[in-house]
């Protein structure tokens, strides 16, 4: 593509609503400065699957490294904090709320990974939860790679969302 096209590629695509992109398609952090600040909040999950034995092991506590689930719950927690030193363009957002929940997934052995973000601010906290997420589930992988190096992590997504300018979205099944 030549810069031509991409240029008038990306005015049209700038046209659309992809506001990280200036007038000449480059990349920049979008201005909330004029907006409102409201409450939203963000829900997202992930699901890290691994073999019976290494799920047995996290479930009674004999993970070489300790308490597997304690510790990806905080990573989770602490990552949602970090957001915007990790994803370039995104806001640093006083959060009033972090949950990451860690259950056992019922008919597969692994865990699901729940991560609800709250904040009173221009800008929505979908990035937070699922940075949430994926950390916790990257630091559950870390302390049990000792008992398996196959773990699985899947099916990060975005659940819902509320509040701020483009409405609410619930995701449909």
């Amino acid at each position: 593509m030549t810069q031509e096209n991409f240029q008038n590629s990306s005015n049209s695509v700038s046209q659309q609503g992809l506001t990280h992109l200036d007038h000449q398609g480059e990349a920049q952090m979008v201005d909330v400065s004029t907006k409102i600040p409201t409450v939203r909040e963000a829900v997202a999950v992930g699901k890290v699957r691994m073999k019976q034995e290494t799920f047995a092991a996290i479930q009674s506590g004999n993970a070489p490294k300790g308490d597997v689930l304690a510790t990806a719950r905080l990573a989770g927690i602490m990552a949602a904090k970090q957001t915007a030193a990790l994803i370039p363009l995104c806001h640093p957002l006083p959060l009033q709320k972090i949950e990451v929940q860690i259950t056992a997934l019922s008919q597969l052995p692994g865990y699901s990974i729940q991560a609800t973000v709250k904040t009173k601010a221009e800008t929505g906290v979908e990035m937070e939860a699922l940075t949430a997420v994926s950390v916790a589930a990257l630091t559950l992988y870390d302390m049990a790679k000792a008992l398996e190096k196959s773990i699985q992590i899947e099916s990060i997504h975005l659940v819902s969302k509320s509040g701020g300018k483009s409405g609410d979205y619930l995701q449909s099944h």
